[in-house]
């Protein structure tokens, strides 16, 4: 993440973290027991077990700290923008956003069937068919969150 450090020991399920508190540098008391992954954003963090799919979100709570809400049963990949995530299951285009709106922490209405790859910047997301050259973009519409008039076809 920008502000804190995660350090993880698969094998046992513990951690340490570090930096600004607020930003995900406390993690004392989780219990990271079976974490597959770990993933960070400018504010945040998530610890995820793809095998169950469960997860648990630190750091700051809009911008992508708090995730226990959230199912992610069968999450493939996860990707961060700045102050937001994407979680996605490739094998079913079920994808879940959560963080700053502006920053693509909202993807409801989205169609995500078909995806291949999901690509990120500091501020926004793009979704991608690479058999279709149909993409989706979200996030911050100045900064690449708006692809409506690119052509994805060579």
């Amino acid at each position: 993440a920008g502000y804190a450090f995660i350090a993880l020991d698969k094998n046992t399920g513990k951690a340490r973290c570090w930096g600004d508190s607020g930003y995900g540098g406390n993690c004392s008391g989780m219990d990271f027991t079976g974490v597959t992954d770990v993933y960070g954003s400018g504010a945040a963090f998530m610890a995820l077990d793809k095998n169950t799919g469960y997860a648990q979100c630190w750091g700051s709570r809009y911008p992508g700290g708090a995730c226990s809400d959230m199912d992610f049963t069968g999450i493939t990949d996860v990707y961060n923008t700045e102050y937001a995530f994407a979680a996605l299951n490739k094998n079913t285009g079920q994808i879940q956003c959560w963080g700053f709106e502006s920053y693509g922490g909202d993807c409801a209405g989205m169609d995500f069937t078909g995806v291949t790859d999901v690509y990120n910047t500091d501020t926004a997301f793009m979704a991608l068919n690479k058999n279709t050259g149909q993409a989706q973009c979200w996030g911050y519409p100045s900064y690449g969150g708006n692809c409506n008039d690119v052509d994805f076809v060579f």
